[in-house]
């Protein structure tokens, strides 16, 4: 059939051309809405800037077709063989290529949004800057694809093949890729926050800048892979397989590592802060200068790890063999402030053979201390300051004090490693007699610090009371400020929150502490450190509506109100 008489045809209102041959037809912006074109013969056809809306080219044979800019939203292409079709920009929303043969097609920048791809067999296709958000890609052969710059959010990729695929700077927010084979392939700079990537197959793969936050990867393969200085903040690790994986300076924050095998893979500077390591094998891993603060180690296997330089502050360590360990030194504190780790441990020296792991057995750089009473504070900070005279260059800090019923705990975070049973059972030793020197002396003491010791008989005047006031709503702001620089948001909004309570109670406005001295602390943290930002975040979706509508909770939605202006 000629191609003006096919068009006469159309336009008088036919619309089934079923298995018409229009091989090498030039039919470049033709309007051929809902056609009906099944197994037509298309090969080499020029349907650029076309409009085949919700046509019907089931089976039919696109080879080599010119179908740029074409308007194929809806269109039906089930089992279409499109080999060597150049659909540059085309709009294929929502429609179905679904078992099409698309081997070196190129889409670049094409409108694939809501489509459904499954079963496509592709070799080299080309889909670089196109949009996939919501297609349906599950069981797709898409070996050595294009997907540079691509967008697939959400799209379900579930069984996938994309062996060797370009995915550099792709996003794959929210995407589904169960099971999906991505060895060798380039994921450089992706974004691929919340994907699901359950037993995904990464072997050898490139990560290397990739936002993986709060990932799934559990049961995957990452033997050998590179993940170098990428993003994997609360990401879900469980099973999978890191062996020879190169980690270095990823941010693996709060990650579930539980029983995840990375044995030999390269942790230097990673950023394991509250990473949960259980039964995690790291035989042979490089953590050297690691960050390790808070993080939980148990019965995880670290024979032959190189510990050099980490920084252990507040790490968690239970049924776990530190003597065969290859560490020189550790640091016990990390400087927020200078963004270094600090208090190495031991001074002046390194650990001799196995000595880290005789130190574990006993030591710990964190002291609890449980009271059967709230405790003077006077007496406890002469009773501390004890403590450090008996002990050579020991320097004890308050970590925080919570009293709940009967019990009321107070834990200390040590300069050093240190026996903290002992060092405990050694405060409750000389408290008792503290207290009791301190009460007698009460009177003294205040007279050597020049402290008016007020009658017991008078009343406070006015003037004293706001003294008084003065002095603790200045002790309070110090206490707030330290709090606010060394938790985490989840451990701040509570203790910030009872000190708020106790200035309320002592008749002291709270306004100026919230908006000023709270929320700017938290703004000034959040600009120097990228890992809090992204902790602020994650507790502005997770507190409850309780802790969210606190003082303290006002606070912090008010300091990440001004951070996002």
């Amino acid at each position: 059939m000629q191609t003006q008489e096919f068009l006469q045809r159309y336009q008088q209102g036919e619309r089934n051309f079923g298995h018409i041959d229009l091989s090498g037809a030039s039919l470049s912006g033709v309007n051929l809405r809902e056609i009906d074109l099944t197994g037509a013969n298309l090969t080499g056809a020029n349907l650029s800037w076309s409009f085949l809306s919700n046509a019907k080219l089931i089976g039919a044979c696109l080879r080599r077709a010119d179908l740029r800019s074409a308007g194929l939203a809806g269109a039906n292409l089930s089992g279409a063989n499109v080999s060597g079709a150049n659909l540059a920009k085309a709009d294929l929303r929502l429609a179905c290529l679904e078992a099409a043969e698309l081997n070196w097609a190129a889409f670049p920048e094409a409108d694939l949004g809501g489509a459904n791809l499954q079963g496509v067999k592709s070799d080299q296709i080309n889909l670089a800057g196109a949009k996939l958000d919501g297609a349906k890609l599950m069981a797709a052969e898409l070996m050595e694809a294009n997907l540079n710059r691509a967008s697939l959010v959400g799209a379900n990729l579930t069984g996938a093949n994309l062996r060797e695929a370009h995915l550099v700077e792709a996003n794959l927010r929210s995407a589904i890729l169960i099971g999906v084979n991505l060895i060798e392939s380039d994921l450089n700079g992706a974004q691929m926050r919340s994907a699901n990537l359950t037993g995904a197959d990464l072997h050898r793969a490139v990560l290397a800048g990739a936002d993986l936050t709060e990932a799934v990867l559990d049961n995957a393969d990452l033997s050998r892979a590179n993940l170098a200085g990428s993003y994997l903040l609360k990401a879900s690790f469980k099973k999978a397989l890191l062996l020879r994986a190169n980690l270095q300076g990823v941010y693996l924050l709060r990650a579930d590592l539980s029983e995840a095998n990375l044995r030999s893979a390269d942790l230097r500077k990673a950023d394991l802060s509250g990473a949960y390591l259980m039964d995690a094998m790291l035989g042979e891993a490089d953590l050297r200068e690691a960050c390790l603060i808070e993080c939980r180690l148990i019965r995880t296997n670290l024979e032959g790890a190189q510990l050099t330089g980490c920084c252990i502050q507040n790490w968690q360590v239970q049924d776990v063999d530190l003597s065969r360990v290859e560490c020189s030194y550790v640091f016990t504190q990390f400087d927020y402030t200078a963004k270094v780790a600090a208090n190495r441990f031991p001074v002046n020296r390194d650990f001799e053979s196995g000595e880290l792991g005789r130190q574990h057995q006993e030591d710990s750089s964190i002291v609890k201390v449980c009271f059967d009473e709230s405790p003077n504070w006077e007496a406890l900070v002469f009773t501390l300051r004890r403590v450090e005279l008996e002990s050579h260059e020991l320097k004890l800090n308050v970590q925080f004090f919570e009293s709940a019923g009967e019990q009321n705990l107070l834990r200390l975070s040590a300069n050093r490693l240190v026996n903290g049973k002992i060092l405990g059972d050694r405060i409750l030793e000389l408290y008792p007699d503290m207290l009791e020197k301190v009460v007698a002396k009460d009177s003294e003491i205040l007279g050597l610090l020049d402290l008016a010791v007020p009658s017991n008989n008078a009343e406070p005047s006015h003037k004293e009371i706001l003294l008084k006031r003065q002095e603790i709503y200045q002790r309070m702001v110090r206490q707030i400020s330290f709090i606010l620089m060394s938790q985490t948001p989840d451990k701040f909004s509570e203790s910030v929150q009872r000190l708020l309570d106790y200035l309320k109670q002592q008749g002291i406005p709270t306004e100026q502490i919230q908006k000023k001295v709270i929320s700017q602390a938290i703004v000034q943290r959040a600009k120097q450190d990228p890992a809090f930002r992204e902790q602020l975040l994650a507790w502005e979706k997770t507190a409850s509506d309780r802790v969210r509508g606190s003082m303290m909770g006002e606070a912090v939605r008010y300091a990440i109100g001004l951070l996002s202006e």
